[in-house]
């Protein structure tokens, strides 16, 4: 697991001595953006799903890896009420459409050009590609970059809240 240094700020906010959990309704980490279609789609719109927030580009090459094990992990959940909402920080539209098909990338896909000067990813603190949130029914994070068996089990348990 990376370093989620730059990120334990937006998970636990202090607010009168009790840790508060981040939640995708919350203003500040609002995410809008336009899918390959041009439709935008927000992240908070996805409350009452299990979501992973996934953070890539198309030449990103552990994100490229990581996206074949995401295909088998959303054909698994999709079902179920899982949802993935990847926001690729790709400038090239072309490059990003590629990686989509060469990958056979079936769920959501926004785009926010800019790399690291991104909005949403400076929002969300991404110091590194890939990273992901996930993200209960309730809309709260509730893990940082977990794959595998983890994410597996981890997702398992959320759905069946």
């Amino acid at each position: 697991m990376r370093s989620i240094l730059p990120v334990l700020a937006l998970l636990c906010m202090a607010s009168a001595g009790r840790a508060q959990v981040a939640n995708i309704a919350d203003p500040r980490l609002q995410i809008e953006l336009p899918t390959v279609k041009g439709d935008k789609i927000s992240l908070s719109s996805l409350k009452g799903k299990v979501v992973l927030l996934d953070f890539w580009a198309s030449w990103c090459m552990p994100c490229r890896s990581a996206n074949k094990k995401l295909v088998k992990l959303y054909d698994k959940y999709k079902p179920k009420g899982f949802e993935i909402y990847s926001v690729s920080l790709d400038d090239e539209k072309a490059d990003w459409e590629k990686a989509i098909r060469q990958d056979k990338i079936s769920w959501l896909q926004v785009n926010e050009p800019n790399a690291w000067g991104a909005e949403s990813a400076r929002r969300w603190n991404i110091s590194a590609l890939p990273t992901t949130f996930l993200i209960n029914k309730k809309g709260d994070v509730v893990a940082i970059n977990i794959e595998g068996k983890e994410l597996d089990k981890e997702i398992t348990r959320l759905l069946a809240e």
